[in-house]
């Protein structure tokens, strides 16, 4: 088990050694700094001294060693367009991104897994077949379509959800948070709604895969013959043997909403950490752009962990195979 965990550590550190050498490459080959930072009535004096103080003139290497030494401590340096430090702005936006995957990551599970295990046992029923059909518009429709689509349904022709913003905010400390009021819920339904429907479909169509399979299984025939309970059989007996794979999918959904979120908060002016980098991007910001590129690969790193210490928890199989 420890040398499992190990293991999986060591490549987790590969990978974010990776992503931090391509983020770096942002501040080398996407344009100047000192052009983005000053303007064109700056003096070569006044360039030459920018240049010293960010260290840009030191040998390649050293910068980077610095730029790693800075992305351990959270450290990105200062926004080429506002001035303030990068990881103050994720800080900021931060709470908005995280309720929104909080959300999303909610429906996409509680609806998916449910509608899953229904299909799954009543595949030739009318209503499973509507589910089906209905599913594949959150895998043919692009995001953005979607979400347009959601706000000239529920915003503007039938008006009951607003179209675009993060109202109804609540501080908490250096929290903000939209969970406390009811126009904060409001605004929160239509990009949750819009960002979980290609991960909805995703899990729906997986669970509904894995229970055909698990149910046509010699311990469902016997559990039956033992005289158990179809609930009993259903949902303890079959969901508990499909969890696996579908856990690889949950996890790499969650990293997935906050990768996909910068299209969602795009479409309906969300302020959160995908919006910022989609700003950031229009202006070639680079700090912000090579911390947001860290941050989405941390999560995917630190959930990826946690899935495959799930794995050895939920399946004995995979320790025996370690041993």
């Amino acid at each position: 088990m420890l040398a499992y965990i190990l293991r999986r550590l060591g490549q987790s550190v590969l990978v974010m050694a990776a992503v931090s050498l391509i983020s770096f490459s942002l501040f080398n080959f996407v344009g100047d700094p000192v052009n983005n930072m000053v303007g064109q009535e700056a003096t070569r004096e006044d360039r030459v001294r920018i240049r010293q103080e960010l260290g840009l003139d030191d040998p390649i290497f050293i910068q980077y060693f610095r730029f790693v030494s800075n992305a351990v401590k959270g450290e990105f340096g200062l926004s080429y367009r506002v001035r303030r430090p990068v990881d103050v702005l994720i800080k900021e936006r931060l709470p908005a991104t995280l309720e929104l995957v909080a959300v999303s990551a909610v429906i996409a599970l509680v609806v998916g897994i449910c509608a899953g295990v229904y299909t799954g046992i009543r595949r030739d029923g009318w209503l499973s077949k509507t589910i089906l059909s209905t599913s594949l518009v959150g895998v043919s429709l692009p995001t953005f379509i979607i979400g347009i689509g959601l706000i000239y349904l529920f915003a503007v022709t039938l008006r009951w959800l607003p179209s675009s913003g993060r109202a109804g905010v609540v501080e908490l400390g250096w929290w903000k948070t939209s969970f406390l009021t009811v126009d904060g819920w409001r605004s929160i339904i239509l990009p949750a709604l819009t960002l979980s429907l290609f991960q909805l479909t995703m899990v729906l169509r997986l669970v509904r895969s894995e229970m055909l399979e698990v149910m046509q299984t010699d311990y469902i025939k016997f559990a039956r013959a033992r005289g158990l309970s179809e609930r009993s059989i259903n949902f303890v007996h079959a969901l508990k043997n499909t969890l696996v794979p579908v856990i690889t999918i949950i996890g790499i959904n969650i990293g997935g909403l906050i990768a996909f979120s910068v299209i969602t908060e795009t479409v309906f002016q969300w302020p959160g950490t995908g919006l910022m980098f989609i700003q950031a991007v229009d202006f070639a910001d680079v700090p912000i752009m090579a911390a947001y590129l860290c941050f989405v690969a941390l999560v995917f790193v630190v959930v990826n962990l946690i899935v495959d210490l799930l794995y050895v928890t939920i399946d004995p199989r995979i320790r025996i195979a370690g041993r």
